[in-house]
């Protein structure tokens, strides 16, 4: 066959896998589409169904073909990243700064260091740490992989629960506004490149100016032209940060950071995310499942995983507990807004898949977060929901 016929054939696989899963299964309450894409594209990796049936994956799964999938993983998810940095509401966080900093600061702080503590602990055995890592640089980097909220996925189940339009769930949203900058900021500061550093200290202040002129420039364009001019803006930021050592999909959320969103039409926005969601990340999800390493066994990689889910959950519950005892919140609102801000999924591997790609982590570590992500989002919903009826 042809690379065609078996690039399409991987296609169908993806793209209806899943599908049956989540529809035939009625996965809906606990695991969203999305989570199931996930949990299949590492079911269909070579440490599972691979190991299993090595003569499909080698069939399906030829250079030619992953490459070729790697290609439109890397668009999909350099779209998606664009469109979270430009939902980001900031202006909302700073009229209530007080409570978003306390609360933002706690829910990041306690489980990055739970998961530090953890990462620390990975540190004694060989195998976690990736090549081209400094101590540091992994125990920050899986320490804030257990601190992420994946703000797309918050908003996808806060609209499930029908809580999105509240007032409760606009504070929610704007904690985790404020935690998406600090992810990306200490990404950056994880990707700081010595050999580099000149490179990337040009790319900050060029950026900058870039930035203010493209901001200058699109409220002038007719609203058709600003969709084009932002995906050329999108472009030369991930080419211009991937030159710089900092990776393309910091330079993808750069982009989306410095835009408005009422620049666009929000209805077409939300159009954009849902297709982009819907035609090109499951293509991500694969590629990513086909990332997953077990060298060092199946039962220590998820016995590493049940590990930072339980730094990551507990640490993100304490700090909110926290922050509700300062605040004063009425009792069960810590609760419910702690298992809402547990949901992981997308940032999560979109983070972890930018430090395997510099060496920070290892195959085996990344198959720990992997899980360690799927989990935590698959138990917000269902701890949510009782405590949420509770509280109305």
């Amino acid at each position: 066959m042809s690379s065609a016929e078996i690039f399409l054939i991987a296609m169908a696989i993806i793209f209806s896998v899943p599908y049956l899963i989540w529809r035939t299964g009625r996965t809906d309450h606990y695991a969203p589409l999305v989570v199931v894409q996930i949990i299949t594209g590492v079911l269909l990796g070579p440490g599972i169904i691979g190991r299993a049936f090595p003569d499909y994956y080698s069939f399906v799964f030829t250079p030619v073909v992953v490459q070729s999938l790697n290609g439109v993983a890397w668009w999909a998810v350099m779209l998606f990243v664009c469109i979270a940095g430009v939902e980001l509401d900031l202006k909302k966080a700073w009229i209530h700064r007080r409570e978003s900093t306390i609360t933002a600061g706690l829910a990041l702080s306690v489980p990055l260091l739970l998961g530090g503590l953890a990462a620390m602990g990975l540190l004694m055995f060989d195998g976690w740490i990736g090549t081209k890592a400094l101590d540091w640089q992994f125990v920050l980097g899986v320490g804030m992989a257990c601190a992420v909220t994946a703000l797309p996925i918050l908003i996808l189940l806060m609209e499930k629960l029908d809580m999105l339009r509240q007032p409760i769930g606009q504070r929610i949203l704007c904690y985790a506004s404020l935690d998406d900058v600090a992810i990306w900021g200490v990404l950056a500061l994880i990707l700081m490149d010595w050999h580099r550093i000149g490179t990337q200290a040009v790319f900050i202040p060029a950026f900058a100016i870039a930035g203010g002129l493209f901001r200058r420039l699109m409220p002038r364009l007719a609203p058709q032209d600003r969709w084009y001019f932002a995906l050329i803006w999108l472009i030369a930021c991930a080419l211009g940060a991937d030159l710089a050592g900092l990776h393309f999909m910091v330079g993808a959320f750069l982009a989306g950071a410095v835009m408005e969103a009422g620049w666009f039409d929000q209805e077409q926005l939300d159009l954009l995310r849902f297709h982009v969601l819907l035609v090109l990340m499951p293509v991500f999800f694969l590629s990513t499942g086909l990332r997953t390493g077990w060298s060092l066994g199946g039962g220590v990689v998820i016995l590493a995983a049940l590990v930072l889910l339980v730094a990551s959950v507990s640490g993100k519950l304490v700090g909110i507990r926290i922050a509700g005892k300062v605040l004063g919140w009425p009792p069960g609102e810590a609760s419910l807004i702690g298992w809402l801000l547990q949901t992981k999924a997308l940032i999560m591997i979109i983070f972890a898949n930018i430090l395997l790609d510099k060496n920070i982590i290892s195959g085996d570590t990344f198959t720990a977060l992997l899980l360690m992500a799927v989990a935590s989002t698959m138990l917000t919903v269902p701890m949510a929901a009782p405590k949420l009826a509770r509280l109305k």
